[in-house]
């Protein structure tokens, strides 16, 4: 039976995936107005974890938890750390130049997959992740300067945290028969913990509630921390490592520019050189340049 199309539906998920994060960075930048970092970022993913538990009982889907130990683990690389140390990133850095750095990821996710996954990638991985790299350099113009250091090394940090996850929920699922939908939600919940956690012992500024902050609160936690994950997950189970991790450089190609449509953090040329070049890397790690019926079956 062709594989072809699974894999078209996981590359749709990958574009969806791409826009409702895209947009988030924006959003979770807006909402440091209103909560400190930890605060809205356990938020969001409390909430977020609710309506994926709401999700497995509507879809009358079993609430047992997937193995404990890498789904605790995923949760502290992939929803605790990742998430926090990004939005700790954005207090002293802006929304495009924090979703740029995070999205460090590939590189490290690549690097980890080849040893811990036997994913070898292939030549058009690597002109991909060429193209990609030589863009994220033209993007944040180290020459420049990269900001505030700190927000630099929490961005970066998180961005090997996320690779550590991907990685592990890719393990996970070659070993496993896993529900991307239940391992999404325990994750997330266990997460959301570790970053409640957190939110109790830092001192942050109180919480502001109002309609803007809801608004924001309810599109990370529903779209970017639920849905948006799920997609992921999704994205990880059927595509190789190197792939979906490649292709989700297209994030914060979209962020950058929504970050100058949204709040004004204009890009340079040397950035719209760097976005032109990360798009070519895409195309060339999804075989979108690839001939049709040529589709290479996902290892």
């Amino acid at each position: 039976m062709s594989n072809a199309s699974p894999q078209r539906g996981a590359l749709a998920a990958l574009a969806g995936t791409i826009l409702i994060w895209a947009y988030s960075w924006v959003v979770m930048k807006q909402a440091l107005d209103w909560a400190g970092p930890f605060d809205f970022a356990a938020l969001r993913y409390l909430f977020g974890a609710l309506v994926l538990f709401a999700a497995l009982l509507a879809g009358r889907q079993s609430l047992k938890p997937p193995p404990w130990l890498p789904t605790v683990l995923i949760g502290l690389c992939q929803t605790a750390a990742f998430q926090g140390l990004e939005q700790w990133a954005l207090v002293g850095g802006g929304a495009g130049h924090v979703a740029l750095l995070a999205y460090s990821m590939p590189f490290w996710a690549v690097l980890l997959a080849w040893p811990l996954l036997s994913e070898r990638p292939a030549g058009r991985h690597w002109l991909g992740l060429a193209l990609a790299g030589t863009g994220l350099v033209c993007i944040l113009e180290p020459w420049r300067g990269l900001g505030s250091p700190l927000s630099t090394m929490l961005a970066l940090a998180g961005g090997v945290a996320w690779a550590g996850g991907t990685v592990l929920s890719k393990r996970l699922f070659q070993q496993h028969a896993v529900s991307p939908l239940a391992l999404t939600s325990w994750q997330m919940l266990i997460g959301a913990l570790a970053l409640g956690a957190v939110a109790l012992l830092v001192p942050q500024r109180p919480v502001e509630w109002n309609w803007r902050f809801a608004g924001a609160l309810v599109y990370s936690a529903v779209m970017a921390s639920s849905v948006a994950w799920g997609l992921w997950l999704l994205v990880l189970k059927r595509l190789p490592t190197t792939v979906a991790s490649l292709s989700s450089l297209g994030v914060p190609v979209v962020s950058v520019l929504l970050a100058w449509l949204i709040l004004g953090e204009q890009p340079s040329a040397a950035e719209g050189v760097g976005i032109v070049l990360v798009l070519l890397g895409l195309a060339a790690v999804t075989g979108v340049l690839k001939r049709p019926g040529k589709v290479r079956r996902a290892t």
